[in-house]
């Protein structure tokens, strides 16, 4: 049998509140700053909930450039575009299969897949059909009167899940492997691991992943409000006054590709995919177990796929939602791997909010940003750690990491966990 292929990470790119770019997102974090703000997008005044991290002043030509995809595509759909474009365009490949002759450029686009995560909760996709179920008084016949003036045709097609899937591959000409996951904030991080794996199986040679989402919509705060989800000034991740997450919308994306061939056309290389796991912990929708177990089985799966020992890890980006039980329950994870000695810890979502399904690949790409600077950044809102969590080496300062490996943390509702192991530098680090 042969071994499995290296994987390298060739494009990266993302969008959210604090930017279009990983720098300026990335400037925004390192500043203690926070993209987290008053919602704009609806009049929120009276509204339990009034903060998230939107994406502001972006017109929809910025994000894609072609007007017609304005008229049928959403928000979220758009922010998935952007990054898989910003990463395809990172990695070169384009240039690549253009000076191929056709038949290889055809092979090239045959074994080139596309993994998507996105968003599951998107109450404003059923928003259009309000006039109608209005004006129809309860009368079913008559709703199907209404319903022909106020809906567009293409409603379905504009709403579709997969979206950012089909297009990237249509905008692309990638036709080789490819899935759409929808499993809430563990869609992306799904994305990027079915990405590799069928890199390593032999069903492509190169992929892009990505994540995306945009869970700012009033009926989604309600909801997470109602279930005590959300905290009504900041997002607080370890403190000891921690009380809930905050919303953030956007998108992040990733080139994973066989090492061999980057080498090969002498591409620059940012980072090396090196293992993954994923668990469920079998307890409820919402709930999570308070021992860490789920999350501690997902972390040592991925340290034994990607053959590395707990003292290898350098840094790990926590889930960090700020949620009472979600963090504790991490902290509990992470001691379990590591014991007294973890390396440090830091989270993002305190700056960019809570991005549900695009929050691991996010994480993930702000992982090797970190890496690649050689420093850990602060959690700029952590004022005193839970007692009941140490020790755990979170920090409002920054740090230093202890090599040149992240393990990121993601999980979701429905008890799903999920840790993903990546490597920053060049195709020349050892295996």
């Amino acid at each position: 049998m042969e071994p499995s292929p290296r994987i390298a990470i060739t494009g990266l790119g993302a969008v959210c509140g604090a930017g279009l770019t990983i720098e300026a997102i990335w400037s925004v974090i390192q500043s203690g700053r926070s993209a987290i703000g008053p919602i704009t997008q609806w009049d929120a005044s009276r509204w339990p909930i009034r903060h998230a991290a939107e994406v502001r002043g972006v017109s929809d030509a910025t994000l894609v450039a072609e007007r017609k995809y304005h008229k049928f595509l959403s928000r979220t759909d758009l922010f998935g575009l952007y990054a898989a474009d910003i990463a395809l365009q990172q990695s070169g490949l384009a240039g690549h299969r253009d000076r191929m002759d056709p038949a290889s450029a055809a092979l090239f686009n045959d074994r080139s897949g596309v993994f998507v995560g996105s968003g599951g909760c998107a109450y404003q996709n059923s928003y259009d059909f309000f006039p109608a179920l209005s004006a129809a008084g309860g009368e079913l016949r008559a709703f199907g009167r209404e319903i022909e003036a106020c809906v567009n045709p293409m409603w379905l097609l504009t709403r579709l899940p997969n979206n950012v899937l089909c297009y990237t591959g249509i905008r692309h000409s990638l036709k080789g492997a490819n899935a759409c996951i929808t499993n809430q904030c563990a869609g992306g991080a799904l994305a990027i691991a079915e990405a590799a794996a069928a890199i390593r199986a032999g069903e492509a040679d190169r992929a892009v992943a990505a994540g995306h989402d945009a869970p700012i919509e009033p009926e989604t705060l309600l909801y997470y409000h109602q279930a005590g989800l959300l905290s009504g000034d900041e997002l607080r991740p370890f403190d000891r006054r921690r009380s809930g997450t905050l919303f953030g919308e956007g998108a992040a994306s990733i080139v994973l590709e066989k090492m061999s061939d980057a080498r090969a056309r002498q591409a620059p290389v940012r980072g090396e995919f090196l293992g993954s796991g994923c668990t469920t912990e079998a307890t409820g929708i919402v709930a999570v177990r308070p021992d860490g177990d789920g999350l501690g089985r997902a972390i040592a799966m991925a340290l034994a796929d990607a053959n590395l020992q707990p003292d290898d890890v350098g840094l790990v980006v926590a889930h960090g939602n700020g949620t009472v039980a979600s963090d504790a329950s991490e902290a509990m994870a992470i001691r379990r791997i590591f014991g007294d000695n973890p390396p440090p810890v830091t989270t993002f979502k305190w700056a960019i909010g809570h991005t549900i399904a695009a929050s691991g690949t996010l994480d993930l790409v702000l992982a090797l940003a970190a890496l690649e600077r050689g420093v850990v950044p602060g959690i700029a809102t952590l004022e005193c750690l839970d007692p009941q969590l140490a020790p755990l080496p979170v920090s409002r300062e920054p740090q230093e990491p202890r090599s040149n490996i992240a393990l990121v943390l993601n999980r979701g509702f429905g008890g799903m966990n999920v840790a993903l192991v990546v490597r920053a530098g060049s195709p020349g680090a050892a295996p």
